[in-house]
């Protein structure tokens, strides 16, 4: 061993492990004696992979660059990650919008006949709401008569007699304990093929009472406030009588508000017709009813006068 080897710097050469090659490329250190390092500076550079582990984010970023705002969204929402909460509300929303939608749905399905209706029906439908109005006034004023006649007469036991005759009348012939007779109309439907049912029937009472009509008869049974109807086989039984086609109504009222309201866009003349049924409608100066119910004496209810 020469001198050469016994200087301290030599010697502690030996003991190091060999050193690493330098890295090439932009990042390796410049040639000359600024490259070499001392024994003081040698365990500060010895993690040199921290660099690296430093650029590994920098080189993710423009990966992540390049989704545009539409696809992060949807990377952000899909798959869906739903919780059990979050599904209760879906639900609870969703009956809520169907619960709307056929309401509305419903409304216009009631609406949609008059959307349609040509200008001529919907003046008639109005002029039908107003001789109703006026029907009601002319009541409403028949009653306040009877009651000024009652506080003026004179003789106000015998004017209440009259009044009390006039009014049983009135009464029987809506409870068809007696016979009737007055302008009205005659509605006969023809119904061949038995498609004709009892709701369709009693729509058409509902609808000539709302009309005005003061009594009412089918075929051979008088129709009163507590008349039911139905279905018997391809017939219809009302109060329990069975009847057959053709059904013919004998109605007492104005004929001028009868005939209207069977007519009106998507009434009772139309309804029948699309279940292929004839319907006719006859306008008369004198209809008879002669239908008759017996007199029903309550169980339990008395006069109280």
């Amino acid at each position: 061993m020469n001198d050469k080897d016994q200087t301290p710097e030599n010697r502690l050469r030996r003991e190091l492990p060999a050193e690493r090659p330098a890295p090439s490329g932009p990042a390796a250190a410049p040639d000359g004696p600024a490259a070499e390092k001392t024994p003081e500076e040698a365990p500060r550079t010895a993690p040199e992979k921290a660099p690296d582990a430093a650029e590994a984010p920098e080189q993710k970023r423009p990966e992540q660059s390049d989704l545009t705002g539409r696809q992060r969204l949807v990377k952000g929402i899909w798959p869906p990650r739903v919780t059990r909460a979050q599904l209760i509300v879906a639900v609870l929303l969703f009956g809520l919008g169907f619960g709307l939608a056929v309401q509305v749905a419903s409304n216009s399905n009631s609406d949609s006949a008059l959307r349609g209706a040509r200008q001529e029906d919907l003046v008639r439908i109005l002029d039908e709401l107003d001789d109703r109005t006026q029907r009601l006034e002319d009541e409403k004023q028949g009653l306040q008569k009877q009651r000024d006649e009652l506080e003026n007469s004179s003789d106000q036991a015998e004017e209440a007699r009259k009044q009390t005759v006039e009014k049983e009348k009135q009464l029987g012939i809506l409870a068809g304990t007696v016979a009737a007779q007055g302008p009205g109309i005659t509605m006969t439907i023809e119904d061949t093929k038995g498609s004709v049912q009892a709701d369709m029937l009693l729509d058409a009472i509902q609808e000539l009472r709302a009309a005005g009509a003061e009594a009412i008869q089918v075929n051979d049974v008088r129709v009163v406030a507590g008349t039911y109807l139905t279905d018997s086989g391809k017939s219809v039984s009302v109060d329990g009588n069975k009847i057959n086609a053709p059904y013919r109504f004998k109605v007492i009222g104005k004929p001028e508000d009868l005939e209207p309201a069977l007519n009106i866009p998507g009434g009772v003349v139309q309804t029948l017709e699309k279940e292929q049924a004839t319907v006719t409608v006859e306008r008369s100066g004198k209809i008879v009813v002669d239908a008759l119910r017996a007199a029903k004496r309550p169980d339990y209810a008395r006069s109280s006068s």
